[in-house]
């Protein structure tokens, strides 16, 4: 699996490379966070926003499909009492209805073969009034080319299934009935666009 393969390298990218963005989207996400909220955090990765919500929030699930990756993380941030790491399927997630004030996936809509799927799990299991919160790199420029960070890690094995743009990555949130969702830009290497949607009381797309 590509990720357990990369998962030893993933934080040079998000720390070095991608700096400045991951930065600013660290900083985006804190603020959407309240003390009394508990929250699931799917595709955590190594952990890039797993530390910055566990500090801010009352409970954090954090999940990943990836063994290696979901390892490093708790390796990381496993000192957080209020903290459990989980192997899981953000296609198929295993837990009740409405549970969770805060839902977060990060960087993982684009990889998917299903992501209204993956969208429609996500809103199941958020609480009503609650936020869904889904940061995604922009993959492809304004002139409808492929960034050239992106392009050189999905030649590496990273497999996109989508490259948005700004305005891309809106109409696909509005096609699924989010049509009053914010956004945030967070510019570097690889740009990183923060969509916050409130949980729906219908069906999603």
């Amino acid at each position: 699996m590509f990720w357990d393969n990369v998962a030893w390298v993933y934080d040079i990218f998000a720390n070095v490379i991608n700096r400045k963005a991951n930065r600013k989207l660290c900083d985006t996400v804190a603020a959407l966070i309240q003390p009394t909220d508990e929250v699931l955090e799917c595709a955590c990765g190594t952990g890039l926003l797993t530390g910055v919500i566990a500090s801010k929030c009352r409970s954090l699930v954090a999940t990943d499909f990836s063994v290696n990756m979901l390892r490093r993380a708790e390796k990381k941030y496993g000192k957080y009492g209020n903290v459990k790491f989980e192997q899981g399927n953000i296609l198929q997630l295993d837990y009740p209805d409405e549970c969770f004030d805060v839902v977060v996936a990060a960087n993982v809509i684009h990889l998917l073969d299903e992501p209204y799927q993956a969208l429609k799990e996500l809103d199941r299991v958020c609480r009503r009034g609650g936020r869904i919160i889904i940061p995604t790199y922009m993959n492809r420029t304004e002139k409808g080319a492929t960034n050239s960070v992106s392009g050189a890690i999905g030649q590496a094995g990273a497999d996109f299934k989508r490259e948005f743009t700004l305005a891309t990555y809106e109409s696909f949130f509005a096609e699924a009935g989010y049509a009053d969702a914010s956004y945030t830009l967070c510019e570097g290497k690889i740009p990183c666009a923060v969509a916050v949607l409130k949980k729906q009381n219908r069906e999603v797309l």
